[in-house]
């Protein structure tokens, strides 16, 4: 039975090594090579998915007093998939944002535009509140001379 599980270890090591390699090479690319390593880690991260998934199943077939052990071997295997999911992601967020300023001629001014933008309607924020203020101000003033109770 162990035997299975250690099969499924070597592949998923085996694996998870090739991901890992393939993932660093994700920001170094450009195109359709790019997009086709994406898609071929994707694949791969399936597959190393379906691994887990065997190997959680063996982990179940193995007597109590032995589970232990290859339990927390799962938890460990579990995190560097969560891990080797992360990278990818932050490497395909990378990717995105190469091209989105590729398109846009993202030069770096764009940043300093937004932000005076945003301060711009920041202030007119804050002129609008001032005014809604001293308009709910007098309108209490007038409720309070008419005789009624504010709220």
């Amino acid at each position: 039975m162990s035997s299975d599980f250690e099969g499924y270890e070597q592949d998923f090591a085996v694996l998870t090594a090739e991901i890992t390699g393939r993932i660093g090479k994700v920001p170094k690319l450009l195109g359709d090579e790019k997009k086709q390593l994406i898609a071929n880690v994707e694949k791969q991260l399936e597959e190393a998915r379906e691994l887990l998934e065997q190997m959680e199943l063996e982990v179940r077939e193995i007597p109590p007093q032995s589970r232990g052990m290859y339990s927390s071997r799962m938890r460990s295997y579990k995190q560097e998939m969560g891990k080797l999911e992360a990278d990818f992601k932050r490497s395909r967020i990378a990717y995105s944002d190469e091209v989105r300023n590729e398109l846009l001629g993202d030069d770096g001014n764009s940043s300093e535009n937004q932000r005076a933008h945003l301060l711009d309607n920041t202030e007119r924020l804050e002129r609008s509140s001032r005014r809604l203020e001293a308009g709910y101000q007098i309108a209490v003033e007038t409720d309070l001379s008419r005789g009624s109770s504010p709220d």
